[in-house]
């Protein structure tokens, strides 16, 4: 089995050999999927994108405008947490730290305990529910301390594998859903 690092690597480069036509095809299909799973659900923390991450930000304004409690998380870098903030628009968004849209000149805090949902973006994916991300553990530390939260992973179908090697702090997702299939473990 390979380590995180090198499996890590492996899904950026697969991911990376994606053209941006089919990025967006797929991500239309994905983020489809995600607005059915989505529809009974009335407060949702979601990630906004970065390129070439599955694309939210339709999905997000989409989930605006249909009256759904919408945030986004906000990295805390020095501390490697995450705080949360409700959004009213895209238009609040603003490239922050390591690229990752926030709306810090908007800010408007909400309580984890407020959300049902969460849509996590990671690098790869097993079929046991096992995630990688980029390696920080943000998200693991987060669901951690909020185990009442769904746990939704967005993701190409390219992103698959076999087995993600884990350990005590990974957290599993309840779903992983990818332009082919919705994967509810």
């Amino acid at each position: 089995m390979k380590d995180k690092a090198s499996l890590r690597l492996e899904l950026k480069e697969r991911r990376f050999y994606l053209s941006l036509s089919d990025r967006r095809e797929k991500g239309c299909k994905i983020t489809a999927l995600d607005e059915t799973i989505l529809k009974d659900k009335q407060s949702i923390l979601a990630y906004a994108a970065k390129d070439p991450e599955v694309e939210t930000l339709v999905l997000i304004n989409r989930l605006i405008k249909a009256g759904k409690t919408i945030s986004v998380p906000i990295i805390e870098k020095e501390t490697k947490t995450l705080r949360l903030s409700k959004l009213s628009s895209v238009a609040d968004l603003e490239p922050s730290t390591f690229n990752v849209p926030e709306p810090l000149s908007k800010e408007n805090p909400i309580s984890p305990s407020e959300i049902q949902t969460v849509i996590i973006p990671l690098l790869g994916f097993d079929r046991k529910g096992n995630r990688i991300g980029y390696g920080a553990g943000y998200y693991d530390r987060f669901l951690k301390n909020n185990p009442h939260l769904e746990k939704i992973g967005l993701a190409y179908a390219c992103q698959e594998v076999d087995l993600v090697p884990t350990d005590t702090n990974d957290i599993r997702l309840d779903m992983i859903i990818t332009e082919n299939e919705i994967i509810k473990i």
